[in-house]
């Protein structure tokens, strides 16, 4: 049965499990959920997501939501197909920095990248004031954590390691959503391992593929 991945096609959280598809090559049904309509506050979809957010994954009946955990469960359970994107569980050692990778992400970049996207955009979406003092905040928070990525990232090619991983995709939405919105610490030069990690990263196939259908 093909995967079926509940969501809508602009969604940060949608297109990080999208381009975990991807990168996987494995088929899946979009199926689209209109938040313009409420369509995911509706009984139905709370049943599935007791949040009323996006996206769900239904594996032939099986439910899964957030999308850093459906993306750890497509990764093991395909880990023979496409790109490994995790390390063997068996290397604790390996496992650890995978771990360590992924809450960098979690901790040091996602609360300040969507935090300007809060302010700048979805705020103003909801005719909610938003804050110059705290975007302001946010990016030069996130600003001054990419010196800590200079520093992973000028001893190895990826945040885990040499290899490509699911901490280094999960960067991926909220990077290109605040790059959009002119926030270029990514790709400035400023930091040029940080530069030489998001050029490789952002241009991947996979993330190609999904951010524009998801």
């Amino acid at each position: 049965m093909v995967l079926k991945l509940i969501g809508f096609s602009l969604s940060t959280c949608t297109r990080r499990v999208a381009t975990v598809l991807e990168e996987k090559n494995i088929p899946y049904e979009l199926i689209q959920i209109d938040v313009s309509i409420g369509e995911h506050k509706s009984p139905a979809h709370l049943e599935r997501q007791p949040f009323g957010q996006v996206p769900i994954l239904d594996d032939d009946g099986f439910i899964l939501y957030e999308s850093r955990a459906i993306a750890r469960y497509i990764a093991l359970k395909y880990r023979d197909q496409g790109t490994p994107l995790i390390p063997d569980p068996s290397d604790l050692q390996a496992w650890a920095k995978f771990e360590q990778a992924a809450s960098i992400e979690l901790s040091n970049f996602d609360p300040f990248a969507s935090g300007i996207a809060v302010e700048k955009v979805f705020k103003p979406m909801h005719g909610i004031q938003s804050s110059q003092e705290m975007i302001e905040l946010y990016a030069t928070t996130l600003a001054a954590k990419l010196y800590g990525y200079e520093t992973i990232l000028s001893k190895q090619k990826y945040l885990a390691g040499d290899e490509i991983t699911l901490a280094d995709l999960f960067h991926l939405p909220y990077g290109a959503f605040i790059g959009k919105l002119g926030y270029s610490f990514l790709e400035s030069g400023e930091y040029p391992n940080v530069t030489r990690w998001w050029t490789d990263i952002s241009s991947r196939p996979s993330w190609q593929a999904a951010k524009d259908r998801a």
